[in-house]
């Protein structure tokens, strides 16, 4: 009887040993499990100004980064409005696009394409809006394309 009370208390020793190794290594307590799903959904989208009709072959004039979930962020000018947009017409955003009201622009066909690619609410997004001329993107109603 006295050998398993021995070999139990060395058990238990080493046991002990173990867990207190484990909490004093650094970074071993605090890491997150592998797959760890974040509690916003993702949205990070890039935006950009492309000289032609065709987003894809035109030439690009700017592009910036913005970033909604957790916080709005990343390179446009104001990200919050923007962001406030998005979620009030991501179903539609031919509505923050199109010029506003009473805009007069010229006739001149000189397109520009607005994008908008990446992640909307952990969904994928992709738009594209032809404007006739730099006007009509100079006169958009919203904050989105404003950069």
């Amino acid at each position: 009887m006295r050998s398993i009370a021995k070999g139990l208390g060395l058990g238990s020793a080493a046991m002990a040993l173990t867990a207190l190794t484990a909490l004093a290594w650094p970074g071993a307590a605090d890491a997150a499990p592998s797959g760890a799903e974040s509690l916003y959904a993702p949205s990070a989208l890039v935006l950009g100004i492309t000289a032609g009709e065709d987003a894809t072959n035109g030439t690009v004039m700017r592009a910036v980064t913005l970033v909604c979930a957790p916080t709005p962020g990343g390179t446009h000018p104001s990200p919050a409005a923007a962001c406030a947009e998005l979620r009030a017409n991501a179903h539609q955003l031919d509505a923050v696009a199109a010029p506003g009201p009473g805009v007069d622009c010229t006739r001149e066909w000189n397109p520009m394409t607005v994008t908008a690619d990446g992640v909307w609410q952990g969904r994928r997004m992709s738009y594209s809006y032809t404007f006739g001329n730099p006007c009509g993107l100079r006169h958009t109603s919203g904050a989105l394309f404003g950069f």
